[in-house]
């Protein structure tokens, strides 16, 4: 991978782009009075326990109270109810009760009315390792594949490994050296010795511990994939980045840049552009062919067709070579998108069963290079192919979005027919339940100019039935579906 990050600060927010062979690959923003919690550690206090969910709601200082499920609950506390006896382990009353202070780590941020989601199961990272406080493991990430160097890995953190915390050691690690390794244990050990200080204090309302600014986050989980470059448009933020890789990172000090161009750096590599295309739901493929995602609650839908491709061979090899191209701009989409949860891809219809396995092959491929976890089921008897992508973040659209006013996030308005009708009805409606002389319809100008026109007949047949004037009155502030009747 030949990457390169921009990233683009302001009083008010930081985005950092991502770039992968001159295209945008992913966009992280984060707004200072929004800024993601994720990874924040808190000392919570349960405020309910719910049997039947399973769960526990945790105050840790925020508007809403964060969700902490049984299945989140690190095995110590289970293990411990256990030795007192309890049979049904199972059971959320055996593992936490209300008034407890838990230390707790945000894995997901508040999504819309939802609040965080917590563990008791902490982690610390820094460029090289994980730290696990609740656990003595030594573990090496599984994309590290050359046996002897992950053994190597392996046995230099495996002293660092007791009662105080294990590690594991992360992708960025292979080739690394002894003394760097070392170096972050030590500094992941000062932190966790930092945070029992503050637990001391059983303040609910401050984090005991806090993820790195965007910019820095960022640069830690990329640094060791390929990047080349990266360019920051604030002096300050610059100096700050290279604060940070002068303690950590002190090899990649000759990447970073400081952009002073008259140009906004988000224009380089048409970033700016390409944020707005994926707020779209039609993702034009190069064939002619064409995604259509669509972004609910439950689940994100992304649809395959081959649109104006017409292939030069037959039928079968059109559908095959646009669910082809279609993987990758899958791929990227989510990437670009910060797409998660459940995601059904409905491919066009493949008869070849080979032409099936292929698809999936090349989906797979194209996933590999995200580094959000991910897994891809095969097609199902409908000929859906299931996934699910790790979500601890908003997605783009809801970070850039709020929804339509109009249509109330329907994504579609009623027609100018359907209002008149409803007009019409209500002038009815009205009638009978009160005595008026007259009625004034205030509406769009497209719906009044519709009753006026188009609709005229309907409205002179509805004053004969009332015995009653009705008059339209255009009011441009009005949008397509507002209209009031009044009476007069």
């Amino acid at each position: 991978m030949s990457g390169e990050l921009l990233i683009n600060v302001t009083p008010s927010e930081t985005r950092v782009a991502l770039i992968e062979n001159g295209t945008l690959q992913e966009v992280h923003v984060e707004r200072n009075a929004k800024r993601g919690i994720v990874g924040n550690i808190y000392l919570g206090k349960v405020i309910r326990v719910l049997p039947g969910m399973q769960a526990a709601f945790v105050d840790i200082g925020l508007d809403k109270a964060a969700f902490l499920h049984a299945s989140d609950i690190h095995t110590r506390l289970i293990t411990s109810a256990v030795e007192q006896g309890e049979q049904d382990v199972a059971d959320i009353r055996t593992l936490v009760h209300e008034g407890q202070y838990l230390m707790v780590q945000v894995v997901k941020d508040p999504l819309g009315t939802k609040g965080a989601r917590l563990t008791t199961d902490l982690t610390i990272a820094s460029r090289y390792l994980v730290m696990m406080p609740n656990s003595s493991h030594a573990g090496v990430s599984q994309r590290i594949e050359d046996d002897s160097e992950r053994n190597r890995l392996r046995q230099i953190i495996e002293p660092f490994c007791d009662e105080q915390g294990g590690f594991i050691v992360r992708t960025a690690a292979e080739g690394a050296g002894e003394d760097e390794l070392v170096h972050d244990a030590e500094f992941l050990r000062r932190v966790w010795l930092k945070i029992g200080e503050r637990k001391q204090r059983k303040q609910t309302d401050q984090a005991l511990y806090q993820d790195l600014q965007l910019a820095c986050r960022i640069i830690r989980d990329f640094v060791g994939g390929g990047l080349e470059r990266v360019r920051v448009d604030s002096r300050l933020t610059y100096q700050q980045i290279l604060e940070f890789t002068d303690e950590f990172v002190p090899e990649i000090n000759h990447i970073v840049e400081y952009y002073p161009g008259e140009k906004p750096i988000f224009d380089l590599f048409s970033v700016e552009t390409e944020i707005q295309r994926a707020l779209q739901r039609k993702v034009e493929l190069k064939s002619g062919g064409y995604l259509i995602i669509d972004q609910t609650e439950a689940m994100t839908t992304i649809d395959i067709n081959t649109g104006a491709f017409v292939g030069h061979r037959n039928l079968e090899e059109t559908i095959f070579n646009t669910n082809i191209e279609a993987t990758q701009a899958i791929a990227r989409q989510l990437r670009l998108r910060n797409l998660g949860g459940i995601i059904i891809i409905d491919f066009i219809d493949m008869a070849d069963v080979e032409h099936q396995k292929r698809v999936l092959h090349s989906l797979e491929l194209a996933m590999s290079k995200d580094n959000v976890k991910y897994s891809i089921s095969g097609f199902s008897q409908l000929g859906l192919v299931e996934m699910t992508r790790k979500r601890t973040r908003e997605s783009l659209e809801h970070i850039l979005c709020d929804e339509c006013p109009v249509c109330d996030g329907r994504g579609q308005l009623k027609t100018v027919e359907t209002v008149c009708f409803e007009i019409l009805r209500e002038i009815v409606r009205v009638n009978r339940a009160y005595d008026a002389d007259k009625f004034i319809v205030y509406a769009a100008p497209s719906v009044s100019t519709a009753l006026n026109d188009d609709e005229l007949h309907h409205l002179a047949e509805l004053e004969v039935f009332i015995g009653k004037q009705i008059k339209v009155q255009s009011e441009n502030l009005y949008n397509q579906e507002q209209f009031d009747v009044v009476m007069m």
